[in-house]
This record gives structure tokens, sequence and C-alpha cells, in this order.
């Protein structure tokens, strides 16, 4: 009698809505009765927001079992029945619970391939927990191949080998995936490898985020990762873990001297390389062997037709490659600028003095100037053979501006210098160069810090809220990031205006900015036409400056230009809402911004702390 009424309502009001809850709770064998009692604020939304899916009953009541599991592991956390950090706040909003887990393992996809897991054996006394967590998986189409074990076991997927060639032989799957035999699998791991596959069929290269696990088997430090990124990879083997298909592997082969080189061999060959977003491998020892990961670096760098020197990072396990710079290219450098002579004689002060790369030239965009000093200084300029100064006599506007002058440079690369900027390193040029002229890479961004050396520009991340945000704002200047990532060159989005550098006719095919956007977003708009041409974007830490901010346009101090900037704001949101929906692909939905940082969790004790900085994590 009640399913049959629940189920007549068409939950279009919330009387009837909230008709349909009391059914529920008047339920004695329903368990939201007990939990409504408990948590009465914070589960009458979240069984309204199920009621309004308009689903039947018995898909009402499975969602909220699931939603039930959740809330009451948060309630222990939460009245201290058991010690809980972020992380472990997380895990329970966020992974599947048991009756999940059980339904997975009744769900049937088109394609079910058997999946093979090689164990190397690096710890024994991890082996037992290892072997359990392949045989929990909620997919049960697998095989375990053990290299170098001696045991005897019943289940007949469990399969030995002498070498890693010897496994391979034995491979039946269409899929291989490795695994230490110190870490464990997700119970949901080839489950999520499985719906991978079966939605995306050319993919032959998959990776997941992952954490680690302590001597108690309390997991910790997740690493929430990036989509594809060809440059962070060669920063730091930041995928660590893989699944590939089977003929991938072939392709491959065994001669390869570590995991990294392995994984940079098999994505060079790869047709399509997926991201999971989900924590499906706990990794227990990370073993780092830095000659092999140099060596692995410079062979990598040779077969993909690439010559330059590759040497330790900022700490075990990070790599700093660097490109040799082919043809000399010319480098055109356009400064706007209206008065503020002495900002704009130390910006280029800095780029005559301490650049030791010397063929470009340097663009002074004038417009209208009217101090004194400016003109006194345009003066000493004019008497240098690579300066120039070219006059702007219509209303400020960036793009259009930057755009009139670079249609008369002589450059074969532009660079995009805010005149509030001074030079740090010697070799900046040298270091955005080397990107630049990659020809898969369209743009290239450094690392600004404000005067009082914290950052300032870390790289610009997309999202739906704020559209574009600088990360790391206000993070210490040694302050390393999260995973590195302050230390390390990475691919990004886009990377601000202040100082971009461009391939000249990369700027041209790309439209070059985009004259609607006359204060903001111009930058971020040109990166996202960019890497819609299929070009990366290139942010590094080895190019260094300092940025006294907003003294080429000065700051929304009037209701005209506060007015402009909310018109560019709703055109960049419109021009660009699918891919604002879709997320950034360079940073993890699992995470969240405050301060403009991205650093997971501040952990106590033996823990790694990420950052000095205040964090937060998406819960």
């Amino acid at each position: 009698e009640i399913i049959d009424k629940i189920n007549s309502l068409s939950a279009d009001s919330e009387r009837e809505i909230n008709q349909k809850l009391s059914y529920l709770i008047r339920d004695e064998n329903s368990n939201v009765q007990t939990l409504c009692s408990r948590l009465d604020k914070n589960i009458i939304p979240l069984i309204k927001d199920i009621l309004k899916t308009k689903a039947r009953l018995n898909e009402v009541e499975e969602l909220l079992e699931f939603r039930t599991e959740q809330i009451e592991a948060l309630i222990d956390l939460k009245t201290g029945k058991s010690e809980h950090n972020p992380y472990d706040i997380w895990i329970i909003k966020n992974e599947p619970v048991p009756k999940a887990l059980e339904k997975q393992k009744n769900t049937c996809l088109p394609w079910s391939p058997v999946i093979t897991v090689i164990a190397l054996i690096n710890k024994k006394e991890y082996l037992t927990s290892m072997i359990k967590s392949v045989i929990s998986q909620t997919y049960s189409r697998w095989e375990l191949i053990l290299i170098h074990d001696a045991g005897d076991y019943r289940d007949e997927r469990i399969k030995k080998a002498h070498t890693i060639k010897e496994a391979f032989s034995l491979c039946k799957g269409s899929f291989v995936t490795f695994i230490n035999s110190s870490d464990r699998l997700s119970p949901f791991a080839l489950f999520d490898i499985l719906q991978v596959i079966n939605k995306y069929p050319k993919s032959d290269f998959i990776y997941s985020d992952e954490d680690s696990i302590s001597e108690d088997g309390s997991r910790h430090s997740p690493h929430f990762k990036p989509d594809w990124s060809p440059d962070t990879l060669r920063s730091f083997n930041y995928i660590n873990h893989i699944c590939l298909k089977k003929s991938l592997v072939d392709k491959v082969g065994t001669d390869y001297i570590s995991d990294y080189d392995y994984i940079l061999r098999a994505s060079e060959e790869a047709k399509e390389i997926i991201h999971i977003p989900s924590i499906l491998y706990h990794s227990r020892i990370k073993c780092i062997n830095k000659e092999h990961d140099i060596k692995a670096l410079k062979n990598h760098l040779e077969r993909t037709g690439f010559e330059g020197n590759v040497e330790g990072g900022q700490s075990d396990g990070f790599y700093k490659v660097t490109y040799k710079i082919k043809d000399n290219p010319k480098i055109s450098i356009l400064i706007p600028t209206k008065d503020h002579a002495e900002d704009l004689k130390r910006c280029v002060t800095s780029v005559t003095d301490k650049s030791t790369y010397k063929n470009l030239e340097i663009i002074i965009i004038e417009n209208g100037s009217s101090e004194k000093e400016t003109f006194i200084f345009y003066d000493e300029l004019k008497k240098k053979d690579n300066i120039k100064i070219i006059k702007w006599e219509k209303p400020f506007n960036y793009s259009a501006c930057n755009n009139f002058v670079a249609a008369s440079s002589t450059g074969d690369i532009l660079l995009f210098l805010n005149n509030d900027t001074e030079v740090i390193n010697p070799d900046w040029l040298e270091r955005m160069i080397e990107h630049v002229q990659r020809k898969e890479v369209g743009a290239a961004g450094a690392k600004l810090y404000y005067p009082d050396n914290s950052v300032q520009h870390g790289g610009v991340i997309i999202d739906k809220k704020t559209q574009a945000r600088h990360l790391y704002r206000h993070a210490p200047k040694d302050d390393t990031g999260y995973f590195g990532r302050l230390k390390t060159v990475q691919n990004v989005s886009a990377v601000t205006g202040a100082c971009l550098m461009v391939k000249k006719e990369v700027f041209e095919e790309a439209g070059r900015f985009d004259e609607k956007f006359a204060l903001a977003f111009n930058d971020t708009d040109l990166c996202l036409k960019i890497r819609q041409m299929g070009y990366l974007i290139v942010w590094t830490p080895y190019a260094e400056l300092y940025h006294y901010e907003c003294k080429t346009r000065g700051t929304l101090d009037s209701r005209e230009k506060v007015e402009s900037f909310r018109k560019e704001q709703e055109l960049f949101h419109s021009r660009w809402i699918s891919v604002l929906q879709k997320g950034d692909p360079y940073f993890s939905p699992h995470l969240t911004l405050k301060e403009e940082d991205f650093f997971l969790l501040k952990e106590e004790g033996e823990r790694k702390i990420y950052s000095s900085v205040e964090i937060e994590l998406k819960i």
C-alpha cells in the first residue's frame, strides 16, 4: 500500500515531497527513521534531494542505504568514536560503501575482459595483504601473476613466474596492471578500470590517483593527480602505477630499467591515455633510484627527438630537464606602459642588464603618458639599437595595443611583459624559449613573486565559479607546493599575461588577443584558444620575476572599470562554459582552492606537511 502511494506521487511540489518523506519515516522497517532521529537537520535535505529525482521506491531506498552507511560512519567520527582527519572524512564521503561494492559485483558491462595483475615481490611480509586486496576485487575476471614467489595458492586465478618476461608470456588478460607486493589495490580498482575501458574502448594507457598506507594500515598522503601532463611526467613520475592494454605491453617489451622508464616508454607508444580521478592504489614503499631515473629520462629525450640535459630536481624523485635551444630565435618583448617611469626603468634595465639571451628586441607600447620623467627615460631608450617605442593613441585596451605592435614585431617568438615586472634569474628567457620552441607547445609562463617574496603566479586554474584564478598566490617563495608542484615544470590550462611567451605563428593562428577583453581574461582566453588547437601550455619555476601588480592597467578604481570587468567576465564565461563545466584537466576535482592554493591537508607527526599555507580538501 505504501509503495503504491509513493509511486503515484509526482514529486513536483514541496507538499508531495514532504508526504513522500513521511511515508519513509513512518515505515518501521526503514533505517531512515532511526537515522532521522539522530541527524535530523542533515539527513532530511539529502532525502529530499533523492526524492526530487522521481526515482521509484526501490531505487530511493537503495540510494538512501548507501548514504545512510556514509552518514553513520561520519557520525562515529564526529562524535569522537574514532580518530579522524579530513582525509578520513573524504574517504567516507567519496568511496563506495559496502552495499555499493556488493552492487558492483552483480553489475555486467558490455565488455568484460580478463585483467592481468602482475605482482613484483619486493616485501614478502606484506604479500598476504596484497593478495587479499586482489581477491577482494568487486570485478572477478582477473588473474594474478606472482614473480619470484614460492607459495602455494588454491585460487586457480593465481599463477607464478620467475621473470617479468615469463609473466608477460603467461598473460591471458586484455589489459595488464602492476602492483608491488608491499602495496594494495582498492576493492573497486578493477571495476573502475572496467568502466573506463567500456566508456573509452580505444584507451590503452590508464592511471589513477593513489595514497600511502602506514605500518598500521591507515591511509594518508593522497595524491590527486592531473590528467595526462607530459611535462609534469618529465619532472617526476607522477603517474607511478598503470594499467595497459596487452597490445601496448607487447609493443613496449621488457627492456626497461625502472618503473619510471617503463611508464615513459609506454606513454610514447600510447594512443589514448586516461586518468581515473579515484584512489585505486595504496602504496607502502616508494623506491627511487636517481641514477636509473636520469638515464631513463635521457633515453626518453633521445627517443622523442629532443636534445637536452637531465639533472636532479628540488628533492629525491624530482628532475630538471633542460632542452637545447635551436637556431637562436629572435624574441620580441612587448611592454605596454603609461607613465610609472621608475617601474618601467626597473623592468627594462633588468631585461637588458641581467638577461644572458641577447637575440631580442624590446618594444615599448606608449599609451597616453604625461609625466616628464617618462619622456626623459624614453630619450635614453631611443639611443639603444634593440629598443623602440611605438605609440598607441587610442584608449587603453591591453589586447588591442599588443595586437597592434605584435604585427610589426620582427621576432619569431613574442613575449608579453608587464611594465611592473623585474627579472630575477639571468637565464629566464632561455628557460621559457626551451619550451616554446617545441612544436607541441604553444605558450609558456613564468613563476612570479610579490615584492615580499611570496608567490604571485604559479599558473592559472579555470573553474566555473571564478573562471580563472592564479595558483599558489601568497605561498612562501621556498614552498614546494602540493607534491612539488611549485618547484617543477608542468602543464597548466593557462598562464598570466604579465609574462607570457608564445610563438608568433601560434599567436596569429589563434586569432591573437580578443580585443573584446580590454582589461581582463585576455591572457586566459588566448591560452584556452591555443589549447583548443592542440598545443600545450607550460609553466616553469626556472624563469623567475618580481611582479609589482597592477601598474600596467591600474586597479579597478572606477565604476567604468568595474563594469568593464564584469562584462568581460560574463563574455569569458559564456564563451568557455563547456570547458569550465568540465573542470581544469590539470586540477583534481577532489581538491579545492583556499587562498588560491590547492594543497591538500596539513598532516601531523611523521607525515609530510605539504605547505605552510592554509589548505583545504573538498569534502
